[in-house]
């Protein structure tokens, strides 16, 4: 309590009274805000109170159904862990629908009450915790738009126990909530009987398109006008064609209107006929009925060709692949009687029927659309368009662009059966138990859908699991049908028009319904299978996302059970390709990379499962690099570089490097057919992709993109660049450069692996310049050039994200060596550093905070975090107060020695620690202590309070305290 004190009355004074106070700022009052720059909002910071607090009271205006599903999984938690909650709200303005009242009575750890005090209008959101409390109190209402995107301010305060300022905001709370009513059934149904809904939209100027129509004016379609992204893609396309290329790939996510773009390019075209082909037939009426709206003209000039209709001669015809490819059809038309055609879901393009038919029409243009260019066959879109990618976005830009239907994504914890949870081996007779049935029905309740009735998709894993859950729940008074491949296409579109109309409530379904399918409708999506693929994930979270006046978002609810495959769940939801496990673990943690309104919220118990698989899975197995590979160089039409996986957001280089030692000996494991390098260039390139790679530091890539542009390079004209490039030029650092490249900075296993000599050696004329061997490798060799220049443009690439002006980045990955390194250590001293080593007036200190169960006793310290800016500390075992290297710790600063502290999670995050910043010791705090060693001895140790400079980011500190 004392140490709170402390912490809370520096906070305020650097808060309120002077910015630049140097003490701790873990309470300081903050304005919270939204920015999507920044990647800041308002709910990140009343998640993270409401996942550490021990009861919370609202008050707010206005709830919104969306708003409210933001904080459903955390309040879940909240239940589970026995902590409970009040809401207070009214019906001011009658902006609180009803349904929204009903959805508040599902969260039963929570008590909520309604106010009838005129002009109730407050927003603040107060967190108990152990002797104090939390505030955050602005403008933000309990709405998605509100905690994630508009424009809002808020204040968050720290407020002991006793303090006024948190009784002020008490005494008013409890004065209106004894006044209030309790939120009950009876009260939503009188609600509902005069409820009139607030228009919030009557400010909104929304175009609306025309409907059912004989003829569409030319006029009316020219008004309608192409959104931001299609404007962009329009201007892709067309510079495909004005490059006099005459095929062009749109690779658009599912929802983002590809039927609509183009139509626009159509209409700019003006072909004087167009040819658009789907591969099924209920696709073509929609596609048909789009074109009209957007081109506008008669209805005779809009045709179909499929099935008993042949309106052959229309202007604009639209086809399905089964009827066009036929080679008595194709001999109907002239292979240059279409000026434009089209191909939609163009991945399928590969098959017989579609080389058919474009093997025979020789159009002016040929436009692809598809959300998922990758193939799982080997068949190269890619290549069929002449690898003219027109234009690209996906799911994380059309989520920002708000082109689709906001969702609320959440990872709940499959059943669990005799103690063990739902995998991948369980028996059909476990899946469809009374028990998990009421499981499922138990979650879909709770977390609810947009809009009046449900209508809703449940992807199954085998086809007898989707016809005996349905049947389990149709005995339960819901609506549903099953539908597996079994099932006629007519029998499909019977059932997708009932759940539209409202006459089913589910379509239970395996894979049918992963792509090519429409039901804008759909406001609930459920998964109750392991993920196989990020693209199947994806095909299937999107058959929610089309917009559609029904709902205001999309819930996807997904049953995680013990599935080794559980990993690519937040791979999926990020588009992380990475595969490396530090990313993976903090996309699963950190779900703010998800843009709009969208939320991507895990239950406890579910984020273990993730965590466990990701620890168990081999992210580096052969064939997931042998995919990515596959899959770049499919899509450029040659071998691919470093540079090409991260300019696509495929896997690091750096984890390539890692497994393979450098991409040569990458390429060959690929069975790329390469140039040869010799035995020293090789371990060039390996020294390079292992040391500078990662860049890590700004001087080693600087140096030699510089030494690659000319063959000499002066010290002066070096240390000029550095400087425009805001690097540290002091003598310590510039020494640290040469004895990397010099090779005296590693150990002599190293320097055996990276070739012995000087890499780069410095004259005595003052002029850089690179050995003898590698200069005549880099004439003689042009392959071995390329991928020198290569890994230097990689690194130089990945460096954007590190601060050049300073040694260590704050929240970035080092190793022992790394801090060696950047220390500006002579040498490499890593395998002796342990958790600690003062040297060179630097000390790092690296902590694993979760220790293993296995660990020894006399290892096994008592680190923790006391908040998120104090840190308590143990020395090595057997030290006392006297030994001289805790000396020279606890009196840091006047030793003049900085203290840099790395902590990683657990051992599973492999040998890279977060760097903290710089920490000084509490002197008060130091302490001499015992603990037991190996053989239940004691023996003596030190524990001292570290204060970190700044406090480190809440979303990284919850990330490594928790379990």
């Amino acid at each position: 309590m004392e140490n709170f004190l402390r912490d809370l009355e520096d906070s305020l004074h650097k808060g309120f009274i002077d910015q630049s106070y140097g003490k701790s700022e873990t309470y300081k009052p903050r304005l919270l805000v939204n920015n999507i720059r920044e990647n800041e909002d308002v709910l990140t910071s009343i998640v993270e109170e409401l996942d550490h607090c021990n009861s919370f009271i609202f008050s707010v205006a206005f709830i919104t159904e969306s708003g409210l599903a933001t904080l459903k999984s955390h309040l879940l938690d909240l239940k589970l862990k026995g902590i409970r909650g009040r809401i207070l709200t009214s019906t001011f303005l009658n902006f609180n629908q009803p349904k929204v009242f009903k959805e508040l009575l599902k969260i039963t750890n929570v008590d909520v009450r309604l106010t009838d005090l005129k002009g109730f209008h407050s927003k603040g959101y107060i967190f108990e915790h152990d002797k104090y409390f939390s505030l955050i109190v602005g403008s933000s209402n309990l709405t998605a738009q509100a905690l994630k995107v508009n424009y809002e301010w808020n204040v968050k305060l720290t407020s002991h126990e006793d303090g006024e300022v948190i009784s002020h905001f008490k005494r008013q709370f409890e004065e209106v909530w004894e006044e209030s009513s309790q939120l009950t059934n009876k009260w939503i149904e009188s609600y509902e009987k005069e409820y009139k809904p607030f228009d919030y939209r009557a400010t909104t100027k929304v175009l609306e398109l025309p409907k059912e129509y004989e003829v569409n004016p030319v006029e009316t379609a020219l008004s309608i006008k192409p959104n931001k992204m299609q404007e962009a893609a329009l201007k892709q396309i067309q510079l495909v064609r004005d490059a006099n290329h005459d095929k062009g790939l749109v690779i658009s996510a599912t929802g983002t209107g590809k039927t609509y773009l183009s139509a626009f390019d159509v209409r700019r075209v003006a072909p004087k006929r167009m040819l658009f082909v789907v591969h099924r037939e209920q696709i073509l009426h929609k596609a048909k009925a789009d074109f009209q709206r957007i081109l506008g003209g008669l209805e005779r000039e809009f045709g179909i060709f499929s099935g008993s209709i042949k309106q052959k001669e229309a202007k604009y015809l639209f086809t399905t692949i089964q009827t066009i490819s036929k080679q008595e059809t194709l001999q109907q038309f002239n292979p240059e009687e279409f000026e434009y055609i089209l191909i939609d879901e163009v991945h399928k393009a590969g098959a017989a029927s579609y080389l058919r038919v474009l093997d025979y029409f020789k159009p002016n243009f040929l436009l692809g659309m598809t959300a998922t260019p990758e193939r799982t066959d080997d068949f190269n879109i890619y290549e069929l368009f002449d690898y003219n990618i027109a234009y690209e976005i996906r799911l994380q830009e059309a989520l920002e662009e708000d082109m689709l239907c906001p969702f609320h994504y959440f990872g709940v914890t499959d059943f669990e059966y005799d103690g063990e949870i739902i995998d991948d081996s369980t028996m059909l007779s476990k899946l469809v138990t009374d028990e998990r049935v009421n499981h499922i029905i138990d979650k879909i309740n709770y977390y609810g859908h947009s809009g009046d009735s449900v209508k809703g998709l449940m992807f199954c894993s085998r086809k007898d699991e989707a016809i005996k859950l349905s049947a389990a729940l149709n005995d339960r008074n819901f609506r549903s049908v099953a539908l597996t491949g079994d099932n006629s296409q007519e029998e499909r579109m019977y059932q997708v028009d009932r759940l539209e109309n409202g006459a089913l409530d589910y379509i239970i379904t395996v894979d049918i319904f992963n792509e090519g399918i429409d039901i804008p409708s759909v406001n609930q999506v459920v998964m109750l299978r392991q993920t196989q693929s990020s693209i199947i994930f994806i095909q299937q979270l999107g058959r929610g996302l089309r917009k559609h006046d029904t709902k205001d978002f999309v819930t996807i609810i997904d049953f995680i059970g013990n599935y080794k495959n559980n990993y690519m769940i937040p791979m999926a939801l990020s588009g992380d390709k990475s595969q490396n496990k530090d990313n993976i673990r903090r996309k699963a943690t950190e779900t703010s990379y998800i843009k709009g309104v969208s939320t991507v919220n895990f239950e406890e118990v579910a984020k273990k499962q993730i965590f466990k698989s990701i620890n168990a899975s081999n992210l580096t197995a052969i064939k997931i690099f042998k995919d990515a590979f596959l899959e770049l160089k499919n899509r450029f039409g040659r071998m691919p570089l470093l540079y090409d996986f991260i300019s696509n957001h495929s896997i690091d280089p750096v984890v390539i490097a890692g497994k393979f030692k450098n991409y040569f000996a990458f390429l060959q494991k690929m069975k790329e057919d390469i140039p040869a390098i010799n035995v020293y260039e090789n371990s060039i390139l390996t020294m390079l992709s292992l040391e500078v790679l990662d860049g890590k530091r700004r001087h080693e890539h600087i140096l030699l993109e510089m030494l690659l542009d000319k063959n000499s390079v002066s010290y002066d004209e070096y240390l000029s660049r550095l400087q425009i490039s805001d690097c540290i030029v002091d003598e310590n650092t510039i020494e640290s450069v040469h004895r990397m490249f010099n090779l005296s900075f590693f150990t002599q296993t190293d320097q055996k692996k990276y070739g012995n000599d000087p890499i780069i050696v410095l004259n005595t004329d003052n002029i850089y310049m690179f050995n003898a061997r590698i200069q005549k490798s880099l004439l003689s060799n042009p392959f071995f050039k390329t991928l020198v220049i290569d890994v230097v443009k990689s690194a130089k690439q990945r460096n954007e994200k590190y601060q050049a002006s300073k040694p260590l980045t704050r929240y970035a990955k080092y190793t022992r060596k790394d801090a060696c390194k950047f220390l500006n250590w002579k040498n490499d001293e890593s395998s002796t550093m342990y958790g600690y080593k003062p040297k060179h007036q630097t000390c790092p200190i690296f902590v694993t905070y979760h220790k293993n169960e296995e660990v020894e006793s006399s290892v096994d310290y008592g680190d923790e975090f006391i908040s998120p800016q104090v840190f308590k500390w143990y020395t090595r075992s057997n030290r006392t107060l006297d030994s001289n290297e805790v000396k020279k710790i606890i009196y840091a600063k006047e030793n003049n020695i900085d203290l840099h502290l790395f902590i990683k999670k657990d051992d599973d995050e492999g040998s890279g620690f977060y760097y903290l910043g710089e920490a000084s010791p509490v002197k008060d705090t130091v302490e001499q202590d015992k603990m037991l060693d190996k053989k239940g001895k004691q023996i003596p140790v030190v524990h001292m309070n570290m204060i970190l400079e700044q406090p480190i980011d809440n979303k990284l500190y919850n990330y490594i305290v928790n379990e």
